[in-house]
Order: C-alpha cells, then sequence, then structure tokens
C-alpha cells in the first residue's frame, strides 16, 4: 500500500517560482488546447480515410520502422562503446550523436543532401558502385529519419548503460561467457527498459519528421510524401484536415509518452528489482536450511588437478603459488589489495597484472572468459532477469552444457547448499543470505580451475553461516583447483583455509598456516581481526620502543633495532582501580572508553597518553565489583611473560 505524501513544514512552492512555471505549463498547454478546439469532430473520420492521408501514414509507418531498425543496427553497439569504452576523440563522437538533435532539420537535410546527394560526398561514390540514389526516394526519407531520430535511442541507453554496474558482466565473464553472450544473456535484459524507451522515442521522432525529409529526398506522393508532410499540404487547400491529420499525430505521440510513463531515460533490470519489498530472511520463511546430502556432480575440475602459480605486479605485487586442494584465505585492512589480487588473476583490472598458471597450462594471455577463474563478487551480482535455477545453469550454458543437463546440475548445486526449492524464484525474491548460497552454487556448478570468493558469507546469518561452511569446506576439500577466499571473519579463515595471506597496501606481510598466522600474526590489523592487542615499535635492549615514547618489557628479545609487533592478549590484561603493586613489569594508567559483550565475558577498551589504546577481557563479576563505566579511571598492568613479540 503506497503511503500518501505528507507535506514538510517549511517546504511550500515559493510564489516567485510557482508563478512562471504555471504560466509554461499554459504556454505548453495552448497549442494543444488550440488543435482539440479547432477539430472538425463531425469530418475527423472522413479527413482521416481519405486515400491521400492513408498513403502517407503508410508510408510514414514504412519509414519510421526501417529508421527504427536502422538506429537499433548502429545505435546500440554505439551507445554500449560511448558508455564503456574511453578512446580518444570520445566527446567529439558524443557531439556527433548530438549536433542532429540541437541541429535546425532543414539544415540537417542540406547536410545529407551535400553528403550523400548525387553530387554530394559519397553520393556518386554509392550511385555508380552499387546504383543506389537515396534523394528523392523512400531510402532517402529512411536516411532523413535515421539521422534526426537515432540519437534519442543513443542517448537513452548510453545513460542506462552507464547506469548498470559492470560487475554482471565480469561474473558472466568469469563464469566462461564470451562477449557477446554476456553482451546478449545478460547486458540487453538488464538495459531493457532503457533500450525499450530509446526505440519509442526514436520511432516518435522518425514518425514526426519533416524538415530533413522534405530537404533531402523530396515530397513525393507514394514515394517521400510522408504523414507530417501531407499535413504541411493540407493546411494550403484544407486546413481542416490538417487540423484532423495533426490531431492524429498528437495522440500518436501523447501514447508513446504515457506508454513510456516517465521513464525518459530508461532504467535497467538492476533498478527494477531494487524496487521491490526485500522478502524476509533466511529461516523467515518457514523452510530450514538443510543442506542436501546429494553428492556433488563430478566435474573436469574435481577429476583433474590444478595447480596455481601467479606473479603478480602493480598496485599488488607478490608471488603466489600452490598446490591443488589447497584453501587460501586472504586477508587484510580495506585498501589492502584483496579485490585487486583476485580482479588481476580474473584480468579484470588494469591496476595489476597476474602471469597466471593453471596447473600446465599458461592463461595470461587468455581472456576472462578463457581462464576457467570463477568469482563470486561480494553482494553475488545474480543476474536480475534470470531465476535461481537458471542463473546456476549459466556457466554450464556458457560451456556448451545442453539444456536439459545444465539444468539438472544446477539443481543439483542448489539442492546441495539448501536453496533447491528456490529454483523458480527471482533475485528480487530471494533473501540476502538466499541469494548468496545461489551465488556460490552458480560459481561452484561452472567447473572452474581457480575458485575466487569475495567474501561469500558475509550476508548470512550465524546459524546458516557455520552450515553453508560446512558445506563449503565438504566441496572445497574435493576440489581439484585452488581456492582464494577474501574475508574479514577469523572462524572463515581458520576453519576454511589451509593457509592464510595476509596483505597490506599491495604487498604480502605474512603466508602461513591458520595456526601460525594465529599465534604470531605480523600484522597489527590480522592480530586486531583476532582479537589481540598488537601495538608495533622497535627492539630495544630492554623490550620495544613505542612510537609514542613509551616502553613495553617483554621476556623475549628481539636484536636491537629491529621493527616489530606485540602481540598481548586481551585476557593477558589486569584492571586495576588503584596502582597496582608486585610482579607485573608493565603499568599505566588510563580511562575506560567504551564496554562490550564478548559472549560470557565483557571486552573494555581503555585509553591512556602514555600508551596505544589497550583492550581488556574480564568478566561481568569482575566489573561490577571494579565500578567500570565509561569516563572511569583505572589502571592496567600486563606481565613481560604473556607479551609475543613478532618480529616484521
Amino acid at each position: 500500500m503506497r503511503r500518501p505524501r505528507t507535506r514538510m513544514p517549511g517546504r511550500g512552492t515559493p510564489v516567485v517560482l510557482a508563478l512562471p512555471a504555471l504560466l509554461a505549463v499554459a504556454f505548453l498547454l495552448m497549442p494543444l488546447i488550440g488543435i482539440l478546439a479547432r477539430t472538425s469532430w463531425s469530418d475527423l473520420g472522413a479527413h482521416l480515410t481519405s486515400p491521400e492521408v492513408l498513403q502517407a501514414l503508410r508510408l510514414s509507418l514504412l519509414v519510421s520502422f526501417w529508421a527504427l531498425a536502422l538506429s537499433l543496427v548502429l545505435g546500440v553497439p554505439l551507445a554500449w562503446l560511448l558508455a564503456r569504452v574511453d578512446f580518444p576523440g570520445k566527446t567529439v563522437v558524443r557531439s556527433l550523436v548530438l549536433l542532429p538533435m540541437v541541429l535546425p532539420p532543414t539544415v540537417g537535410g542540406v547536410a545529407l543532401l551535400l553528403g550523400f546527394g548525387r553530387r554530394g560526398v559519397l553520393g556518386p561514390w554509392l550511385e555508380d558502385t552499387f546504383g543506389i540514389t537515396l534523394p528523392f526516394h523512400t531510402s532517402g526519407a529512411v536516411v532523413a529519419a535515421t539521422f534526426v531520430a537515432m540519437p534519442f535511442l543513443i542517448i537513452s541507453l548510453e545513460g542506462t548503460l552507464a547506469g548498470l554496474r559492470p560487475r554482471y558482466e565480469e561474473t558472466a565473464a568469469s563464469l566462461g561467457a564470451s562477449p557477446v553472450r554476456v553482451f546478449l544473456t545478460v547486458t540487453l535484459p538488464m538495459v531493457a527498459p532503457g533500450l525499450v524507451a530509446g526505440a519509442a522515442l526514436t520511432w516518435a521522432r522518425a514518425l514526426g519528421e519533416f524538415g530533413a525529409t522534405i530537404t533531402f529526398a523530396g515530397n513525393l506522393p507514394g514515394t517521400t510524401q510522408t504523414l507530417p508532410l501531407q499535413v504541411y499540404l493540407l493546411l494550403q487547400d484544407s486546413p481542416e484536415a490538417a487540423t484532423s491529420v495533426s490531431l492524429l499525430l498528437l495522440v500518436i505521440a501523447m501514447a508513446v509518452l504515457i506508454g513510456l510513463r516517465g521513464r525518459w531515460t530508461g532504467g535497467t533490470a538492476e533498478r527494477r528489482t531494487q524496487r521491490l519489498e526485500p522478502p524476509a530472511e533466511d529461516g523467515a520463511q518457514g523452510v530450514p536450511f538443510t543442506p542436501a546430502e546429494t553428492d556433488a556432480p563430478k566435474s573436469p575440475a574435481q577429476q583433474e588437478r590444478w595447480a596455481l602459480h601467479a606473479d603478480v605486479t602493480g598496485f599488488t605485487r607478490l608471488t603466489l603459488d600452490a598446490e591443488p586442494g589447497t584453501t587460501i584465505a586472504v586477508v587484510g585492512p580495506n585498501g589492502a589489495g584483496k579485490t585487486t589480487l583476485l580482479r588481476a588473476l580474473l584480468g579484470l583490472t588494469p591496476r595489476a597484472h597476474a602471469a597466471l598458471r593453471l596447473g600446465d597450462l599458461d592463461v595470461t594471455a587468455l581472456p576472462p572468459h578463457r581462464r576457467s577463474v570463477a568469482w563470486v563478487p561480494q553482494d553475488g551480482a545474480l543476474f536480475p532477469h534470470l531465476s535461481a535455477l537458471t542463473n546456476t545453469a549459466y556457466g554450464l550454458r556458457a560451456h556448451g552444457v545442453p539444456r536439459a543437463e545444465a539444468r539438472r546440475e544446477a539443481g543439483r548445486w542448489l539442492a546441495r547448499l539448501g536453496v533447491g526449492h528456490l529454483a523458480a524464484r527471482k533475485p528480487s525474491q530471494l533473501s540476502g543470505g538466499q541469494a548468496q548460497r545461489v551465488a556460490l552454487a552458480r560459481a561452484l556448478a561452472a567447473r572452474p580451475r581457480l575458485l575466487l570468493l569475495d567474501e561469500p558469507l558475509a550476508a548470512l546469518d550465524q546459524t546458516t553461516r557455520a552450515q553453508v561452511r560446512h558445506t563449503l569446506r565438504s566441496h572445497l576439500s574435493g576440489f581439484g583447483g585452488v581456492c582464494l577466499i577474501v574475508t574479514h571473519d577469523p572462524v572463515e579463515a581458520v576453519s576454511l583455509a589451509d593457509r592464510v595471506l595476509v596483505l597490506d597496501d599491495g604487498r604480502m606481510l605474512q603466508d602461513a598456516a591458520p595456526a601460525e598466522v594465529t599465534r604470531h600474526p605480523r600484522s597489527p590489523w590480522v592480530a586486531r581481526m583476532l582479537g589481540r592487542n598488537a601495538w608495533p615499535g622497535r627492539a630495544a635492549p630492554e623490550g620495544l620502543a613505542l612510537p609514542g615514547g613509551g616502553r613495553l618489557i617483554v621476556a623475549d628479545h628481539l636484536a636491537a633495532g629491529t621493527d616489530a609487533l606485540a602481540i598481548i592478549a586481551p585476557e593477558a590484561v589486569a584492571v586495576h582501580r588503584d596502582r597496582p603493586a608486585g610482579s607485573p613489569r608493565n603499568v599505566w594508567p588510563g580511562t575506560v572508553r567504551e564496554i562490550t559483550s564478548a559472549g560470557s565475558r565483557l571486552r573494555v577498551l581503555i585509553a591512556s597518553d602514555r600508551v596505544p589504546d589497550l583492550v581488556a577481557e574480564i568478566t561481568p563479576q569482575a566489573a561490577a565489583e571494579l565500578g567500570l563505566a565509561d569516563g572511569v579511571s583505572v589502571w592496567t598492568s600486563v606481565k613481560a611473560t604473556e607479551i609475543t613479540l613478532v618480529g616484521l
């Protein structure tokens, strides 16, 4: 049910703006009223069914539809080029597209005559080589109508293409679809609203073309005399008939505009799905997630073994080697180069380049759709115009698998991930968690040699995440290739990965087993992700010299001058209301800034002007006994033996 619009206080329309606006409406409305008032309604049928008018109407329809067809053939590729490709002279080309919209139609006709006429630049060659003469011929009327009408299609479609995020096309390419297949099966269906709007405007403009037609093609009855030209002639001999025909053209134009309902610049299927009310999340629809026990179909990528070797240069710089069946978790702060690494392996970014070998096959020079590298972006990028089943079967179809077999295999993958009952639904009818599982099924069904997952479980609730994690782990255990998973979840990194790759500023800081990274993280961000305190500094004879001038006493020492990271577990931090006396050698005053719950314990953030912020983990009972609250002054202490020093 649509909510009634409410008028905000103080948001009334200023009179100084309302009056000119009303005058503008009246100015635009008056000519239409004039036509309606002067129409001879009793003679309307006779005027519109006269032989001359019917002949001109048939010719106008013929010319306008041919102009539309020519605009689609030429304008759609040009709109795509302008929206997606940067090339020298792009501004000039766009200006050429807009020129017929601002050029006087008669001037456009003169330009066409000088370009394509018998004495024009190209006209003599067309006549001598192909016997084609455009002026004073129906084909000339088509060319004139196309010249003035095609810009409406190009501008509308270019705007729609520019609003379509490339990740849909990139995902389709990673599933094995060629550029032509991507354009026909993903791009065009998703920009269909903009294409329809542009086509309707183009047809209507071609139907009403007058100036360029009469100048370039002439006014020959049955050959180039279209309906607008017929109106011009009727004005001289029969003004009443001219008014009736004008009314017909007016009705057609208004019908087109009303049919578009204001969507002059079109839209995308993506935008249409965003207008729908989001469905309930997982578990709220009465069908709990129970992963199917059906064995996954054995794909060639699972039967064969594909080792990975990649030399990545550019923003992200590293060398990566992995044996078949290896799962690598890629972690690091925002901007560390994680997604850039995945896109470099896909061949989709100029920021980094990957010399990539999968098994014995060097795929460096291959385009993305021939690399057999499947990608699941953060939001899944499900094609909104396809159902969950056809989304999942997309990669199989792109590899030439027959439709029936592809659908059967896709259905098995959906069932295995617990969304088989949603096979007929469109992405707009799925919750975020359901959509992410369909995206996973689609990638796994595509038979990849390298699998790239960008935070694949981020949209799932905790219960569903654990179940999908189990299903994903069972698949990866038999996967014949290598899988890279970008994640911010330490549980995913530890439970799914054989190795953890730590990135920062495009460089590899650590590549080790999860247990090693957990015990000795070499990145402050990773340490904090794991719930540890991490203080960078430089090794000194007494311990660690901190950047702010403080000093940390440690039990284990590194060579003086070595850059190092001190790792302190939150449970190793003791909190006191008074300065402690005893064995701790690291004691600092501070102020409680935040208290949060962490399971059955509390995490207390303590700020100090002597050392970096410190997180302590204590029981609720201890917090109550200490009287902790935001702003309370406390003392913290850490034993030297509780600090792990990791060289960087």
